[in-house]
């Protein structure tokens, strides 16, 4: 599943519960829509979409920061 940020520029990947992002590097979990830092804190979530594409909401964005 890839992640799209609010301009539709693909930003990360979701394997299984883990939010990668394009170099391959594990940054978030991610629990049901609500996103996680790996320390556990609530850092945002997806919009509640199904599909091969999750998108952000402009606020998200900042989580995929050279994006």
């Amino acid at each position: 599943m890839h992640i799209i940020n609010s301009k539709g520029i693909h930003v990360g990947n979701v394997i299984g519960s883990a939010i990668f992002d394009l170099g391959g590097q594990k940054l978030y979990e991610l629990k049901g829509i609500n996103i996680y830092r790996l320390s556990g804190e609530l850092v945002g979530h997806l919009n509640d979409t199904s599909g091969t594409e999750k998108r952000l909401d402009r606020a998200n964005d900042r989580l995929f920061v050279g994006a």
